[in-house]
């Protein structure tokens, strides 16, 4: 079956970069010169994405207004002659077909209420894409294309990314014990201690999910201050179905907090077309011997 939808959760309240994110979504905030946000959409679109829903929290305006025309803006740029902005700003609103939908304070705590937050957007049967909005994915095949073609090679019922971390970090994330030596998911188990984690493949924030999870999501939500954990769902699907482990290509740079944000933001600098050069010139230059 064919995967045309992605949600994307860009819920949070970013509070780990406060003062910065009181009133812009951590989201929005550029690496290097696009807010974090529009690199997981053109993934998306680059993987054959067609419909995007961005599930924001109350207030979130920002996010909604970022991939909407901006007339007076395009105006502007026209008037002075500023031919690539003019056509990089219109290129924006014109990506995909693209919702933005707020995550209603009736949903619970939790990376498993925007997916409910997307229910009238998601037709029953159909697989979507969902996207942590922190997560970024440097590869040549983009992320989430590589999960729909494991996806679309093998028919499980959903696939979940991974990358392998360093035994001692495993605790941070989510670990995947698997089936023997296939790669068939038995269960996923949240920030266990090094020494008792099935394995060192740490859960990213890409998944190619079925209809099920949402009736599983629905069923765990059990009324306001409850935690509603996508894991938790993911579990009960691997004992239903066959659900795969895709360990990516690529790297994943979690941009969650500031310092992991600026390692993303170097990295991305690196292979910028434009500033690349430069900045690694620059980089040389710094006495880091302090």
């Amino acid at each position: 079956m064919q995967v045309t939808k992605a949600v994307i959760a860009v819920a949070g309240f970013g509070t780990r970069f406060l003062p910065a994110t009181k009133s812009v979504p951590k989201e929005l905030l550029p690496i290097v010169d696009k807010p974090i946000v529009q690199y997981l959409v053109e993934e998306a679109v680059q993987s054959g994405i067609r419909d995007i829903i961005l599930v924001t929290r109350p207030g979130g305006q920002a996010i909604a207004d970022h991939f909407a025309s901006a007339r007076e803006l395009e105006i502007h740029l026209q008037e002075q002659g500023k031919k690539k902005y003019l056509e990089i700003v219109q290129a924006i609103a014109q990506m995909a077909n693209i919702a933005v939908v707020s995550q209603g304070r009736h949903l619970p705590y939790g990376n498993g209420s925007p997916i409910l937050a997307a229910k009238a957007f998601l037709d029953e049967g159909e697989p979507f894409i969902y996207m942590f909005g922190d997560d970024l994915v440097l590869s040549e095949t983009p992320c989430v294309k590589q999960l729909i073609d494991t996806y679309q090679q093998g028919q499980p019922a959903g696939v979940i990314a991974f990358q392998e971390v360093p035994r001692e970090e495993i605790s941070r994330y989510a670990a995947a014990k698997l089936r023997g030596d296939t790669m068939e998911i038995v269960s996923l188990i949240e920030k266990a201690p090094a020494e008792e984690a099935a394995s060192n493949l740490a859960q990213l924030g890409r998944f190619l999910l079925p209809w099920r999870i949402v009736e599983l999501l629905e069923a765990m939500k059990v009324g306001k201050g409850d935690e509603l954990y996508l894991t938790y769902a993911n579990n009960q699907l691997c004992q239903e179905s066959k659900v795969l482990a895709h360990k990516i290509e690529g790297t994943w740079y979690t941009t969650g907090d500031p310092l992991r944000f600026l390692r993303a933001t170097v990295e991305y600098a690196l292979r910028h077309p434009e500033i690349a050069e430069d900045f690694a010139e620059y980089l040389r230059s710094l006495n880091l011997s302090k």
